[in-house]
């Protein structure tokens, strides 16, 4: 009788035995929760811990205003790339107006004119605060799209390894790079593969020398280097040395006067490392293998203009860094390390090694491929919140895709003609991949 009590007051064991597992799929639910959200809270602290730090800021710049205009002459194949993210980022922050191309260029190859800037309607009718997409420079048009307080500055690197990685980047559009196997092949007799009148032949000579607006096939003098030369240093205050990245942005910093964050950056554009490639991206793919050093003396000759100008503003550069103050530049370049660590540590994942593009999951971010070598892109940390995403997203966002997004919020489109812009999109990737607008 007492058992027959029992079991209608607690009822059947099975119910019971399901009770309890229910409890405790509950209780491990909200422990797991707990732990998650506090979890998700710690790394969101530390996230705003970092980006928020006062080194993030640098050290003091004194009582100068950030320049807002501004002209970077994009020059290929020197980690221009890196430089435009820069600008990118710090023109969408702070809310400035860009002078983008009509496609994914500014008319390149062509001498720039100002019509090919979407948007531009006379001189001083609208206000542009930054330019960064390639194109072959022309002051006199460049100043009717900037306003006269524009800061110019560009990049230069040493023409052998511009010379490297064109041949690889460019092989498949370049003609006077068709039949040569190898650089070296090409190195040892140039004239036999080149025509001055082929189209895209500029990439196999002169290439600094074309993109400031020159003639890459006229005779070598030192008489018209020279020329070339005042020419460029009349109009940028500031060129910069590949080689030399890090130091590089520093005197980039002050001279916009901007914090230090905003040109801590993580190399874009790079190329997959074949055989023992050079630093900066610039690894050597299976048809480019090491030169000797006689090849590399002619492809200096081959491309004297570009030697010359690069010889001049690398003494330039250190110069400057000389002005700067050695042990000041040592300190400051440490601290840019530093932060670039810091942000890679947060943003990245595997340590923020470049990986191949069909690995990166979200295709949006996917760099654009061409030529011969992988072009490598990067991969976010799962589980950041929102604010630090965007950040951390800013910085390795591909030059393409990072152009698309600017566009649309400079210029909103209907529904419509969403639609049309991506067959346009489309149309110039197309474009592209057959080399007449190559985007980097």
């Amino acid at each position: 009788m007492l058992g027959w009590v029992m079991c209608r007051r607690v009822g059947p064991l099975w119910m019971w035995n399901t009770l309890l597992v229910f409890g405790v799929i509950a209780f491990a639910s909200q422990l797991l929760g707990y732990i998650f959200n506090k979890s998700s809270s710690s790394i969101q602290l530390a996230a705003h811990a970092i980006l928020s730090s006062s080194d993030s800021q640098g050290p003091s710049l004194g009582s100068c205003s950030p320049h807002t205009h501004i002209m970077f002459l994009k020059t290929h194949k020197t980690a221009s790339s890196t430089v435009t993210n820069i600008l990118y980022r710090f023109g969408e922050e702070h809310h400035l107006r860009f002078a983008l191309p009509l496609g994914y260029q500014l008319g390149y190859p062509l001498p720039f004119v100002a019509n090919r800037v979407k948007g531009y309607q006379s001189p001083g009718a609208q206000e542009f605060h930054i330019m960064a997409n390639h194109l072959r420079f022309k002051k006199t048009e460049v100043e009717k799209v900037m306003p006269a307080d524009t800061f110019y500055f560009s990049i230069m690197r040493d023409p052998v390894a511009i010379a490297e990685s064109s041949f690889d980047y460019y092989k498949a559009t370049t003609p006077a790079f068709w039949k040569a196997k190898t650089l070296g092949d090409f190195a040892d007799d140039p004239w036999k593969y080149y025509n001055p009148r082929a189209r895209n032949n500029h990439y196999a000579r002169n290439l600094l020398w074309f993109d400031f607006g020159m003639d890459h096939n006229a005779n070598f003098s030192v008489s018209l280097a020279r020329r070339g030369e005042a020419l460029i240093r009349h109009t940028f205050k500031l060129v910069l040395m590949t080689e030399f990245f890090d130091q590089s942005m520093i005197l980039l910093r002050h001279a916009l006067c901007w914090p230090l964050d905003a040109v801590v950056s993580f190399s874009l554009n790079a190329r997959q490392r074949k055989l023992g490639g050079r630093g900066g991206g610039s690894g050597r793919s299976q048809s480019n293998p090491v030169l000797s050093e006689d090849q590399q003396e002619k492809l200096r000759q081959w491309n004297a203009f570009d030697c010359f100008i690069y010889d001049a503003f690398n003494r330039t550069f250190w110069e400057k860094v000389d002005k700067f103050g050695k042990s000041r530049m040592e300190e400051e370049v440490g601290l840019l390390r530093k932060r670039r660590e810091a942000l890679t540590r947060l943003c990245l994942r595997d340590g923020g090694k470049p990986i191949e593009a069909h690995h990166i999951r979200d295709k949006t971010i996917r760099p654009y491929q061409s030529g011969l070598v992988k072009i490598l892109g990067y991969e976010l940390q799962p589980g950041l919140d929102n604010s630090t995403r965007i950040a951390c997203l800013r910085m390795i966002r591909p030059e393409l895709q990072y152009k698309d997004l600017l566009d649309a919020k400079q210029f909103p489109r209907t529904r419509g003609q969403q639609s049309d812009h991506r067959i346009q999109t489309d149309s110039g990737l197309m474009k592209a991949g057959r080399g007449k607008s190559e985007p980097v």
